[in-house]
């Protein structure tokens, strides 16, 4: 509990000296080109060092500290992309952010993501947010709401790690969503368990049968890639094609992957 509360309360100072950083990893094409990336959070902690989600955001969660961390994150997602599409060479680049239950249970969700864009000067179509199966669960009405509110200004909505929770085929029916994610624990099973390999096969089915892209998350081996490519998927995440990376790394990768000069 001491260990808790003590980690609760860096986090509070953490934030309010914005510690907190926004790591990017690459989303591509068949082709191996950039086509987006999914912003991650880090922290760079004074003493412990740059610090991966899964030491701090099941207690942001949980505190609700989340809509902080979360706001912060998507401000800084939306100055980069208004960066990007200030440049032709880079218009073309999405960026998705994870919105948490908390966040998206806001009353005011919706104002809080144009305003966002807004001030940062971006196009909403290049903002992509990834939703998880999760909040079905509190009301599949007032969601549809927020996310018809939002697409009418170009926001792109995923749906993430489906297949893992609560899935159903009446979400893909009625939301209005853009996009899949294969979560990456059927990706990396793909090629050892027959189960995995058809529930891979079969998101891929539904999403062209539902007119949505799939992405598929994790991908980290030549092996895995060949498999997906085979059955239909186009777009593609994972250490095969790039950690997560500082801006400063990334910018050094389109340049060679040919995406800026």
């Amino acid at each position: 509990v001491e260990s808790r509360a003590s980690l609760e309360k860096e986090i509070r100072g953490g934030l309010k000296r914005r510690e907190f950083l926004v790591y990017y990893q690459p989303q591509v094409d068949g082709d191996g080109r950039i086509q987006g990336v999914e912003a991650l959070a880090r922290w760079q902690h004074p003493q412990r060092g740059l610090l991966a989600p899964g030491v701090f955001i099941d207690l942001a969660e949980s505190s609700g500290l989340i809509l902080s961390l979360g706001q912060q994150v998507l401000e800084i997602a939306c100055d980069q992309l208004a960066v990007w599409q200030a440049d032709a060479a880079t218009r073309h680049l999405s960026i998705s952010v994870n919105v948490s239950a908390r966040q998206f249970r806001q009353a005011d969700f919706v104002e809080r993501i144009i305003g966002a864009l807004k001030h940062a000067g971006a196009n909403p179509v290049g903002l992509k947010l990834e939703l998880t199966e999760s909040m079905m669960l509190e009301g599949v009405d007032g969601v549809i709401a927020k996310m018809q509110a939002l697409k009418q200004h170009g926001v792109v909505f995923s749906l993430d790690d489906f297949g893992t929770g609560y899935s159903s085929l009446a979400y893909l029916k009625r939301l209005p969503l853009d996009q899949i994610k294969i979560d990456q624990s059927f990706v990396r099973d793909a090629l050892l368990d027959n189960n995995d390999a058809t529930i891979t096969r079969t998101v891929l089915a539904l999403g062209e049968t539902f007119g949505l892209s799939v992405i598929a998350e994790g991908v980290e081996t030549v092996a895995q890639h060949q498999f997906l490519e085979q059955h239909g998927c186009k777009a593609f995440q994972g250490y095969l094609f790039g950690k997560p990376l500082p801006i400063e790394t990334l910018t050094e990768l389109l340049r060679d992957n040919g995406a800026i000069s």
